[in-house]
């Protein structure tokens, strides 16, 4: 699948070849994985997920606690003769769960289970910000070719309109044809600006998902291993989509949370060890002639066993919102199923259509651009109208337009193909910008970790800021596919005579 590391081969053209210093969907995808917040707060997430393990664990194991105490009798009872005036205590106390009903084991493997399924939404996360990414380079490649044919469609408009206003100054056209031109070129202009705020958009999305601004943006690789059908896609996705497996997980986990439910109503025994110091410092029967002993130890052995008979009814309200909460987990599942279907189905639609679409509309542009140059050629000798040029610039540009549309929703769709199978994910795609972040090291680290006192730095804050991010404009960066481009009007025809044209 490291379809991205195809720098060669056929791609989807939306443009004439950029330099070699334009940035790659490859780069663009590094650095989202490297910077982006929602997929670093998505990492520190699984992070916290993974100190459920040891937490569920350490109710399992021995606890010693250490307690002392100093206390002065500042009033004493006057009949009371051998009251110390001070005393110090200390104890120390080991206590051994033997038995909790199952509660530890439970809690451990609903952990456990829990952990699984956050590395699977990890994985899901990475998929969904990749295709996004992937969703904001095509749309600014897009836009700037549509920004692109507008502008020339301007300049075309503007080079029409001076070819009418000096047809009308001979009077071989009306103040109509003029007219009408003037239209044309106003509503072009209008298009061209909304062309233009659109590729603003589409150029600050991209610096929200990357996090820098997008550049010459160079060509992406095909996508190879596309499905033969939308059976076949959706046969994939229900064994490797990532948030369909987290949601099987948590179904799991919440089987578990049953069980540690039921243990709350069941005998616990536990073995205690404990000693104690006491030490009156001197002062115990200090008004008696007696020696009394001023310092003392002891020491218990013995097994605990706490019965619960009657809670209140909150043990078994425990285990019904537990049962509740699986069954919920299932039907998440179910509609998960459900959305993993139906976004194979729809983006394997869009991706044939789209495809489909950008074989018609290159059949459409070549034959738009021949009937615009037969209209022009016609009109230069009187068999047509000007608002019969108008038209066929206009029939070009949205055929144009519609191609250039259908190659970025081609891309895009069949991306979030091959995402809702699972194989739009960074193991998937071949990054080269360093290490791939591994959530199984920081698992495996901590999960037989014992030690209260253990301390670790801070995480490192990954996810970059915008703040110094110039304003994006909407300059166009690259030329146009020579099949988009088209030539101006051939301003050097010939003018025929005023009253020997159709168009007077």
């Amino acid at each position: 699948m490291r379809f991205l590391s195809l720098l060669s081969g056929s791609a989807i053209l939306l443009v004439t070849a950029t330099p070699l210093s334009a940035e790659t969907l490859r780069e663009a995808l590094v650095k989202a994985y490297t910077s982006n917040p929602t997929l670093a707060a998505q990492r520190a997430n699984l992070r916290a997920i993974d100190e459920n393990v040891p937490i569920a664990r350490s109710q399992g194991l021995p606890g010693v606690q250490l307690q002392s105490a100093y206390t002065e009798n500042v009033v004493k009872a006057a009949n009371s003769f051998v009251s110390p005036d001070r005393s110090g205590t200390a104890s120390a106390t080991l206590s051994v769960p033997l038995y909790a009903g199952g509660a530890v084991r439970n809690s451990v493997r609903a952990a456990k289970t829990r952990v699984e399924g956050g590395e699977l939404s990890l994985r899901g996360t990475e998929s969904d910000l990749f295709s996004a990414v992937v969703g904001a380079y095509m749309d600014v490649i897009r836009d700037e070719a549509i920004v692109g044919l507008n502008t020339q469609n301007v300049r075309v408009l503007d080079v029409n309109l001076q070819a009418s206003r000096d047809r009308f100054q001979v009077g071989d056209l009306t103040r109509t044809d003029v007219a009408q031109s003037e239209a044309r070129l106003a509503l072009a202009q209008s298009q061209l600006q909304t062309a233009q705020a659109r590729l603003i958009s589409s150029r600050e999305s991209y610096i929200r998902l990357i996090g820098a601004a997008p550049g010459r943006l160079d060509l992406p690789p095909a996508l190879p291993n596309m499905p033969a059908d939308p059976d076949n896609a959706v046969a994939v996705a229900l064994k490797n989509n990532p948030t369909l497996l987290a949601a099987a997980k948590e179904r799991d986990a919440a089987g578990f949370d049953i069980g540690t439910a039921r243990a709350n109503r069941l005998p616990r025994i536990n073995a205690n060890v404990g000693g104690n110091y006491y030490n009156y410092l001197g002062t115990l029967g200090s008004g008696t002639a007696t020696a009394v002993g001023q310092t003392g130890t002891a020491a218990t052995v013995g097994l605990g066993l706490t019965v619960p008979l009657y809670q209140g009814g909150r043990p078994a309200a425990q285990v019904r919102q537990a049962q509740d909460a699986r069954l919920q987990s299932i039907e998440r599942v179910t509609e998960t199923e459900r959305s993993v279907i139906s976004q194979a189905r729809s983006a394997y639609a869009v991706w044939k259509s789209s495809l489909e679409v950008i074989a018609s509309s290159e059949v459409a542009v070549n034959a738009n651009k021949l009937s615009l140059e037969g209209v022009r050629a016609e009109n230069s000798v009187g068999n047509r109208t000007i608002l019969d040029i108008l038209n066929a610039e206009q029939e070009l540009l949205n055929s144009q337009v519609t191609l250039v549309t259908a190659r970025r929703d081609a891309y895009v769709a069949g991306f979030a193909l091959l995402a809702a199978m699972g194989h739009a994910e960074a193991r998937d795609l071949g990054l080269d910008g360093g290490p791939l972040y591994d959530p199984v090291k920081h698992y495996e680290s901590v999960r037989g970790k014992i030690w209260d006192f253990g301390s670790e730095p801070d995480p490192a804050v990954t996810g970059t800021r915008t703040t110094d991010t110039a304003a994006q404009n909407s300059n166009v960066t690259r030329t146009l596919d020579p099949m988009l481009d088209s030539r101006p009007v051939d301003r050097s025809a010939k003018i025929t005579a005023g009253e020997q044209t159709p168009n007077r």
